[in-house]
């Protein structure tokens, strides 16, 4: 609910700190006193269209701050605020500033965080209802009939929107496995021939880098194979350094007691033969090891360069060749039974579409009842607000199939016939001025259980109307204050003994600058404005003593 109001330099407000409270609040004031720059000035914090006409006089910028106590944060409101960084916690108030500049710029703030004006006329939908005259939301906007009817229905239709959700996911499978069993078919030979290829080869994922590190070794082994023939040469055979070792060898053992020097020489020329031995064996060894089947490296070689041709060929990784062929086959496979499983995706998409229908159809059943329960409580309230010659009408009509949605079937909308005989009609088309706010009033009566913005404002919701009608109206508006926050910009001294607070709107002028003033009415003022209301100009005791028993009464 609207707590708070805060206005600096606009229009004729110079400085205005306004509080309000629960219930039904009236403003009254002479004509042309200011009420429609109240209205126009909380309208710039719920995101109305705001221009430098609004700024006073002299003024650099208009400021307008509201407000808002939440008790019970609507989830989809702290979502929206969320999305935005902005964050409410329990009992904190949600404060709206617009600023307007003279030079025509504008600025907003939700919880001084910087906002956009989109977002204010975001959530003025959850805050406010203002219903005027030219008012073009709300009640009168048939994108939300719908959503008015189910709640006071009491329909729920997640279980509609889950079986149309379904529905929409079995519609895409379907879709997706058209146009790929289409593609398929149109590729259908180069196909063929690409998995004949592919399975011929039998590609394995790993198998290029096996091959390469295979064949870089063979070839390692290839080109040292003759160095290593070379030493050996050299350490063995006839004329090799081992043969002439051990012959020096043997002839020193024979004269080696000669001298103790020899002795030496051969205990030396026979360790050189032990390495040279030990040499040998591991020359052999590495030989052994690098040894390499020149049969062998050509098959390897033939492989990695068909793994790699393949690749190229079909612009993939040597080792994504694999997942490439199974994909392949899975598309021809797709061909070859592409009819049988397009045939189960269309059982499932008619069996989805089944299941919707019938539960729609039982949401429209249920909607058109509760569209009778609602179209009896609007006329209940017609006769006293004096349009007891018009009819009120719930149209719940059926919408074409592609305009179902996760909420249904049908199409509804608040229609209304002003005259006997005449056609009914939107709302908006039919009826004007005081008809079509007595009608908003109709409806909210009806749909009080309902809820909706916390704060409902209605302007000069009487105008040409008093006496019994106006009488019906405030007792009406009264009810609806008991269960949400309600302010009315009234002339009427009916409706204006209903309120629980009374604030008077009024201009003064010192001579220099007219200046717009709201003020709060005590008992007795309340009662002399009252008065005012019902004799003009000149308040008389007669008007004082009706204005006694229209409070009395309320």
């Amino acid at each position: 609910m609207l707590t708070a109001l805060s206005i600096r330099d606009v229009v004729l407000i110079e400085a205005l700190d306004l509080d309000f409270a629960h219930g039904l609040g009236v403003l009254t004031g002479e004509t042309g006193a200011g009420k429609s720059i109240l209205l126009d000035a909380l309208g710039l914090t719920l995101g109305m269209r705001g221009d430098a006409s609004l700024v006073r006089h002299g003024s650099v910028q208009a400021v307008v701050t509201a407000s808002f106590e939440l008790p019970a944060m609507p989830p989809a409101l702290s979502e929206r605020l969320g999305e935005q960084g902005i964050s409410i916690e329990p009992g904190e108030p949600l404060m709206i500033r617009r600023l307007v500049k003279a030079d025509g710029g504008s600025r907003a703030f939700v919880n001084d965080q910087p906002a956009s004006v989109a977002l204010l006329r975001e959530l003025s939908g959850f805050l406010v209802e203002i219903h005027g005259q030219h008012d073009d939301r709300g009640l009168l906007n048939p994108r939300g009939h719908r959503a008015l009817l189910d709640s006071f229905g009491g329909i729920d239709t997640g279980g509609l929107a889950r079986l149309h959700r379904a529905w929409r996911d079995a519609q895409e499978a379907l879709a997706i496995a058209l146009d790929q069993r289409d593609t398929a078919e149109r590729d259908r030979e180069w196909l063929e021939h690409a998995v004949a290829e592919l399975r011929a080869l039998a590609p394995e994922a790993g198998e290029e880098l096996a091959l390469a590190d295979r064949r870089a070794s063979m070839q390692r082994g290839e080109k040292i194979a003759g160095d290593l023939q070379t030493i050996s040469d050299v350490l063995d055979g006839s004329d090799g350094g081992l043969s002439k070792l051990r012959q020096a060898a043997r002839v020193l053992d024979r004269v080696a007691e000669d001298h103790p020097t020899l002795g030496e020489a051969l205990a030396a020329i026979d360790r050189a033969i032990i390495e040279a031995s030990m040499a040998e064996d591991k020359l052999g060894e590495a030989a052994e090891a690098l040894a390499f089947d020149p049969a062998a490296l050509e098959a390897d070689e033939t492989r990695l360069f068909a793994l790699r041709a393949a690749a190229r060929k079909h612009r993939v990784q040597p080792d994504d060749l694999a997942a490439l062929a199974a994909e392949l086959e899975a598309k021809l496979a797709l061909i070859e039974g592409g009819e049988t499983a397009v045939a189960r995706l269309e059982a499932a998409v008619s069996a989805a579409e089944a299941a919707y229908r019938t539960e729609a159809e039982a949401i429209t059943a249920i909607r058109v009842a509760a569209a009778e329960r609602l179209d009896a409580a609007v006329a209940s309230e017609l006769a006293p607000l004096k349009l007891d010659a018009a009819r009120f009408r719930t149209s719940v009509d059926a919408m074409p199939a592609d305009q179902w949605s996760s909420h249904g079937a049908d199409r509804v909308e608040f229609m209304v016939s002003t005259n006997p005989g005449a056609p009914f009609a939107p709302l908006i088309k039919i009826a004007s001025g005081g008809e079509l706010s007595r009608f908003i009033l109709a409806l909210k009566v009806a749909l009080a259980e309902e809820g909706g913005a916390a704060t409902l404002i209605f302007d000069e919701i009487d105008r040409g109307v008093g006496g019994a009608v106006a009488s019906a109206i405030g007792e009406r508006l009264s009810r609806l204050a008991g269960k949400s926050q309600v302010l009315v910009v009234t002339h009427s001294p009916q409706v204006a003994a209903r309120g629980a607070r009374h604030l008077l709107i009024a201009k003064s002028h010192d001579g220099i600058v007219t200046r717009t003033g709201v003020t709060p009415l005590g008992a007795d003022a309340r009662r002399e404005e009252i008065a005012r209301m019902l004799s003009g100009a000149t308040v008389t005791d007669e008007a004082r003593a009706q204005a006694d028993r229209l409070l009395e009464t309320a």
